[in-house]
C-alpha cells in the first residue's frame, strides 16, 4: 500500500477494502492490512480482483472520492466518483487545451523534455557503466547534443518545431541504441526503429514493450478522470489513446528501452523467443510474451524515489503519479506539468 497525493494505491491482490466508521479498511482474508480516514483522501485505487464493500462505494461516491478498480496487472476496469468529484470539469478543461495550440505546447515540451532528459540519463548510464565496452566519446557527444535540445525545447511555442525537435532527439539516441546491447550481437542488434510491423527481434521487443506501456499510461490517465484519447501532442486520431501516447514519450527511455536492454543483455530473452512471418514481420512467441510480461511484473513492483515527489514508489505506479500531476495541472493546483525525470 502507497499513500500518494491524497490517493491510496493498494497493490496488495488479495485486498478486500471496506468501510469502518470514517475510515476504510485493507483486509487479507482475517488481517487487518491497513487503516486509513477517508477524510485525508481524494482517491483510492485497488489493483485487486477482491474488490471493495457496497458500504465503502457508496461512502465514496456521496463524500466525492475517487474509487478505482484494476486488475493486478494495472489494466482499468472501473471507476466510481460522486457528483462532486468534477470529472467532467477536469476532462472539460483538457479538450479546452487540447483545441488551444499554445497551451497544448506548454504542457507537451515538458513531455518531450522529460523524453530527452531521460534519454540522455540511459545514455550516461551506460556510458559510466560501460566505458570499457563502447565509444565513450560518441556517448559524449549524443549526451551534448540531447542536453542542447532540452533548452530548445522550453523555448519552444509551436507544436510543429516541437515535434521536429523530438524526432532530432529519436535520431540522436537510437543511433547508438545498437551499442548499448553488449550480447548475442548475432541475433539482437538494431539498425533503425520498424514498426508495423517490427523487423528483427529488438524492435520486436520494443514494439510489444511500448504497447503494454501505454497500455498503463491509459489506464493511469482514464483512472484520473482524464481523457486518454485527446492529446496535446499527438492529436486526435480514431482508436488512438493520443493523451497516453503524449505521457508514453516521457516514459519510453526509462521504463521501457532500460527494460528491453536489461532482456537483451541478461539473456532474459533469446532467439528462440521470436518467430518471423511471411512477411518478414518479426513476432515474439507466446512463450516469449509470457517471459516478457512475467519479467515486466516484476519490474513494476521494483522501487524508485520520485525525482518530483521525493516519495519511494513502484516503478509500476509511475504513470499513476504523473497522471495525477497532470491532472493537477488542468486544476491550476500546480504552475506546469512537472515531467518524470530520471536520476
Amino acid at each position: 500500500m502507497r499513500h500518494l497525493l491524497n490517493t491510496l494505491f493498494v497493490t496488495l491482490e488479495d485486498a478486500y477494502a471496506a468501510l469502518d466508521g470514517e475510515n476504510i479498511v485493507i483486509r487479507q482474508g482475517d488481517r487487518e492490512a491497513g487503516r486509513f480516514p477517508l477524510h485525508i483522501l481524494e482517491s483510492i485505487y485497488l489493483f485487486t480482483y477482491a474488490g471493495a464493500s457496497p458500504a465503502l462505494m457508496g461512502k465514496c461516491a456521496r463524500e466525492g472520492i475517487n474509487l478505482v478498480f484494476l486488475t493486478p496487472q494495472g489494466r482499468f476496469l472501473a471507476r466510481t466518483c460522486g457528483e462532486s468529484r468534477g470529472n467532467v470539469l477536469l476532462r472539460r478543461t483538457q479538450y479546452r487545451v487540447a483545441d488551444d495550440p499554445w497551451q497544448s505546447c506548454r504542457i507537451a515540451r515538458n513531455f518531450i523534455f522529460g523524453k530527452l532528459s531521460n534519454a540522455r540519463q540511459v545514455l550516461d548510464r551506460t556510458r559510466r557503466d560501460h566505458a570499457m565496452r563502447i565509444d565513450e566519446g560518441a556517448f559524449l557527444d549524443a549526451s551534448g547534443q540531447l542536453q542542447g535540445l532540452m533548452a530548445q525545447v522550453l523555448e519552444t511555442s509551436s507544436l510543429e518545431e516541437l515535434r521536429g525537435l523530438e524526432g532530432a532527439g529519436a535520431t540522436i539516441y537510437f543511433r547508438l541504441f545498437d551499442d548499448m546491447i553488449l550480447r548475442n550481437k548475432e541475433a539482437f542488434f538494431f539498425r533503425g526503429r520498424s514498426r508495423r510491423p517490427p523487423m528483427d527481434n529488438v524492435n520486436a521487443l520494443l514494439s510489444f514493450v511500448y504497447t503494454m506501456l501505454g497500455s498503463d499510461c491509459a489506464c493511469a490517465l482514464e483512472a484520473v478522470g482524464l481523457d486518454s484519447y485527446v492529446g496535446f501532442l499527438h492529436r486526435d486520431r480514431p482508436g488512438r489513446t493520443s493523451l497516453a501516447q503524449d505521457l508514453l514519450e516521457e516514459l519510453r527511455p526509462c521504463m521501457a528501452d532500460r527494460f528491453v536492454l536489461t532482456l537483451i543483455n541478461d539473456r532474459i530473452v533469446s532467439p528462440e523467443d521470436f518467430q518471423q512471418q511471411e512477411n518478414g514481420a518479426v513476432l515474439l512467441t507466446p512463450e516469449g510474451r509470457r517471459r516478457v510480461q512475467k519479467e515486466w511484473q516484476s519490474r513494476k513492483q521494483q522501487k524508485i524515489t520520485h525525482p518530483y515527489l521525493k516519495e519511494k514508489i513502484e516503478w509500476g505506479l509511475v504513470p499513476y503519479a504523473q497522471a495525477l500531476l497532470l491532472s493537477r495541472c488542468l486544476r491550476d493546483d500546480l504552475d506546469g506539468y512537472p515531467p518524470f525525470l530520471w536520476k
